[in-house]
């Protein structure tokens, strides 16, 4: 991996979409060349001297520092289909995460109690579309990695309980933060991972030993017969990840030709 993670090193890629292949999905990612960099020049597109020499060049006129208005006042509830507020949100998930789920499940880390995924408004019953008076109700995602098994749980607003709860085998959907922060620590710990901390020293002259220390992307890979080495065959019932790392303020490190399996916790090379 140390030669071919080096070779791309450093290389700015603009607007560029990365193919992921070999795999049952297509996954594209975009890697924006400029996030992280230092940049001067402003929203206007000048640097803040230019920007004085023009207000002097019109007649010394000092332009006014912009103002950042407050944001107003959330309130504790939503309405229709406004979106969920802070408070909605803690109260949801604290609704959905029964006694029993804490119990039973396993997050991403090891820890008690499922991983949660995110909570989204829920959509209205065909009859309850464009009713003033619809309930309100929010879907909460979590991902179960006892078993792994994705778990959704909507809950009414208005009375605060469960309405309906789902439980499938096998469906993958978006990471979570913690997700790539656990896989990337995964890869950092794993010996597959030295070619990614020895591209970091190159570039920062540090030792990479968290995963904080980087900006993480990642899509969820699934196996496809052939396309893998056999560690990799459980991918799509298990949660794996192809991690798309950059180094803050720094390049991207190409480290597509690995999978962090998140369910085993084992780090495989994809086959050639």
């Amino acid at each position: 991996m140390r030669k071919t993670v080096h070779r791309h090193l450093g290389k700015v890629v603009a607007g560029t979409a990365i193919a992921v292949a070999g795999t049952a999905v297509m996954v594209a990612v975009t890697l924006p060349g400029t996030a992280g960099a230092d940049d001067s020049v402003t929203r206007a597109g000048r640097s803040a001297p230019q920007e004085a020499g023009a207000a002097a060049a019109a007649g010394g006129r000092a332009v006014a520092p912009g103002v950042v208005e407050a944001a107003p006042t959330e309130g504790q509830k939503g309405e229709g289909r406004d979106p969920l507020t802070d408070d909605e949100l803690k109260r949801v998930e604290k609704i959905a995460l029964s006694k029993q789920l804490f119990r039973s499940g396993e997050s991403v880390d090891g820890d008690r109690g499922p991983q949660r995924l995110g909570v989204d408004l829920a959509e209205p019953e065909a009859d309850e579309v464009g009713r003033p008076d619809a309930p309100r109700r929010a879907d909460v995602t979590f991902y179960d990695y006892r078993d792994d098994t994705l778990v959704t749980r909507t809950v009414d607003l208005g009375t605060g309980k469960v309405v309906h709860s789902d439980t499938q085998h096998g469906v993958q959907p978006p990471l979570s933060r913690a997700e790539k922060a656990e896989a990337a620590a995964l890869l950092i710990a794993d010996p597959l991972g030295a070619g990614l901390k020895a591209d970091y020293r190159d570039a920062t002259g540090k030792a990479l030993t968290s995963a904080d220390q980087l900006q993480l992307s990642g899509a969820v890979y699934r196996a496809a017969p052939g396309a893998q080495p056999a560690v990799l065959d459980p991918c799509g019932e298990h949660r794996c990840v192809r991690l798309f790392p950059k180094v803050k303020n720094g390049p991207w490190v190409d480290a597509r030709s690995l999978v962090i399996d998140l369910s085993a916790r084992k780090v495989a090379r994809l086959d050639r």
